[in-house]
């Protein structure tokens, strides 16, 4: 265990008229609790989950791979500043770590082939392969397993994305390795069903205000799979 919680610090929200500080979840949770090796946010899009997520990676110094940004039409000034608005309680020291996003990892195989080129050894970090000969879903499993050996806190944006059932399952059994092994903490934002069936793992449900927990049977993810598995001709005479 690396971190016990995250305080939502309301009197440093900078407006309540904006996203993410117009959540009423955001608005109504004072504390959330991560005590536990591996904690999920889940929740429907538009929650927060992820915002959230990438505001603790910018609270605990930890680096998120992007590129450069694109231009936009229209921006909200305040989606990045949750950052200011939270406290992060180690158990002890700050430990290092490591942000994935689906959306980002494409840019950093590049980045790692580059430093490849200059210093081969650097592949030897990650399996010993250029992620780039390797399917999209075989890159993610040879990074995770490489990365997450190595004591940390890890936050993880919708690891399921471009991966199959099977895939999902073989990065279950890597994180339960890694917890065995008492090295990592994982916080997760997920809507796999698969990921969030991990055993012992702490679930918070994001489509309640205030934030709180929730049993893995009880999810709303599970209960539509459930549901659609069990009938899913139903689903299309609604």
């Amino acid at each position: 265990m690396h971190i016990r919680s995250i305080k939502l610090l309301h009197h440093l929200y900078p407006t309540r008229d904006f996203y993410p500080f117009n959540l009423s979840l955001l608005q109504e949770t004072d504390v959330i609790s991560v005590e536990s090796p591996i904690t999920f946010f889940m929740g429907e899009n538009g929650t927060g989950k992820s915002t959230l997520l990438r505001a603790i990676a910018d609270k605990t110094q930890i680096h998120v791979w992007e590129e450069q940004q694109i231009r936009r039409l229209e921006r909200n000034p305040y989606e990045h500043q949750l950052n200011r608005a939270i406290e992060v309680e180690w158990t002890s020291e700050r430990v290092p770590g490591s942000y994935f996003g689906s959306q980002f990892f494409n840019h950093f195989t590049h980045l790692l082939e580059e430093w490849a080129t200059a210093d081969p050894g650097q592949i030897n970090y990650f399996g010993g392969h250029s992620l780039m000969t390797l399917s999209h879903g075989q890159s993610l499993l040879a990074f995770f397993q490489a990365r997450y050996a190595v004591r940390g806190l890890y936050l993880l944006d919708e690891p399921e994305t471009a991966l199959s059932p099977s895939s999902q399952l073989a990065l279950l059994k890597l994180l339960r390795l890694a917890i065995q092994a008492g090295k990592a903490q994982f916080i997760i934002v997920t809507h796999s069903p698969i990921l969030l069936a991990l055993p012992g793992a702490r679930i918070l449900n994001f489509n309640a205000s205030p934030i709180d927990i929730v049993v893995y049977q009880d999810t709303e993810y599970y209960q539509f799979y459930k549901s659609f598995l069990n009938n899913p001709e139903s689903f299309f005479d609604s």
